[in-house]
């Protein structure tokens, strides 16, 4: 029975999994984003940064993986961020950051991207690795300035990347995206379905292993 941990806090990713109803086991990586970036350099393209930090935190969190998980288990890394203007946009952080990024973005387009890592373990060891990000077109609205100042003064779009949701009370401002839905808010259910089955793993086994039909969402 193959558990699927998920190396992230994100709230959204863990919702958009369980309404798919599969329930992981979390685990967070504790992984210096920052550092990892910088490792990589002012040239490195989105797709390269997320997909790094991604492989960054399903590595370090299947290290600290031990005894009946580790003998059977997926761990899934994933990292989201922005594009726009040449710029990757992670998570603004305070109040003002969050202001001055979407008065930049309000009535624009940007590129989210969603890097993936899966790694397959079993008998406590590495058989398997996929890393690869996904990418969606977000179209932004223009809010009002009470309707923005009211959104980050709420606090929601301080610590998501790019400075929004679309599940959340973000989703007033955004008029529209073109591709996947889920891999905005955090994981894309189409790209982590072909990396299980690239590891010898169905979507109908990841389900009788960890079932969430029965979990009421909090």
């Amino acid at each position: 029975m193959t558990r699927l941990v998920l190396a992230s806090a994100s709230s959204g990713r863990r919702k958009v999994l369980r309404q798919a109803g599969v329930d992981p086991l979390v685990v967070v990586s504790g992984v210096d984003e920052d550092a990892v970036v910088a490792e990589l350099g002012p040239g490195a393209e989105p797709a390269e940064v997320v997909c790094a930090l991604a492989d960054a935190k399903a590595a370090r969190v299947a290290g600290e993986l031990g005894g009946a998980v580790a003998a059977d288990c997926v761990v899934l890394g994933c990292d989201s961020m922005l594009h726009l203007d040449g710029e990757l946009c992670g998570k603004p952080g305070s109040a003002d950051a969050a202001m001055a990024q979407w008065r930049g973005m309000a009535g624009r387009s940007g590129r989210l991207h969603t890097g993936h890592c899966l790694l397959r373990l079993s008998g406590g060891a590495i058989t398997g690795r996929e890393v690869q990000s996904a990418c969606t077109t977000v179209r932004f609205a223009d809010p009002s300035d009470a309707d923005l100042r009211a959104y980050v003064g709420g606090g929601e779009p301080l610590h998501v990347a790019g400075g929004f949701t679309l599940d959340g009370l973000g989703g007033w401002f955004v008029d529209g995206i073109d591709g996947d839905p889920s891999n905005v808010i955090g994981v894309s259910l189409p790209l982590l379905r072909s990396m299980l089955g690239r590891v010898g793993l169905s979507v109908a086994a990841l389900w009788a292993a960890n079932r969430a039909a029965d979990i009421p969402e909090t």
